[in-house]
């Protein structure tokens, strides 16, 4: 994926390399603090140098100002069992607070669907908080439609870990 400019003067979006890895962790830290989760995140930079660059596949676009960075927007690939074709699950979009309001946001949400179009994908997907009305307002602007009657449900640590064992042989 090629580093891109956007209509927006000074804006350039470029792909993640493995030496952004403590930027991207500053920002998932920073995003974690402004949804009230930051007791829940546990990644170190080397996990992620681990994790996303060398075994799962995760990718993340960084959003420069002035060559300097001001937000991430962090994504992997999905599938569609109903379509048979792939998609992209954005799992973070995160704007410095003082940069937030310029477009930058769009601009990364709109490279995206344009990476998920050069990959042939069917669908770009992503989750909000219910409480965050000023961004779903923003997507459904856009022309983004929420999946009705789904809910996310997660296993992690030790409800994983016990879980995990019940499959009988």
């Amino acid at each position: 994926m090629e580093s891109i400019k956007t209509n927006i003067q000074n804006f350039q979006i470029r792909s993640a390399e493995k030496k952004d890895a403590s930027l991207i962790v500053k920002y998932i830290r920073e995003l974690a603090l402004y949804e009230n989760e930051l007791d829940e995140v546990s990644v170190t930079i080397e996990t992620l140098e681990t994790y996303m660059f060398d075994r799962c596949g995760a990718e993340a676009l960084i959003g420069d100002f002035f060559n300097k960075p001001v937000g991430f927007a962090f994504f992997h690939n999905s599938f569609s069992t109903f379509l048979g074709k792939p998609g992209i699950a954005l799992v973070d979009l995160y704007i410095e607070p003082d940069m937030r309001g310029r477009g930058f946001g769009k601009a990364m949400l709109s490279r995206l669907a344009e990476v998920a179009k050069e990959r042939d994908c069917e669908r770009l997907e992503w989750w909000v908080h219910d409480w965050n009305i000023s961004a779903i307002d923003k997507y459904i602007k856009w022309g983004a439609e929420m999946v009705k009657d789904i809910r996310v449900y997660r296993m992690s640590g030790s409800t994983l870990d016990s879980f995990s064992k019940e499959y009988i042989k």
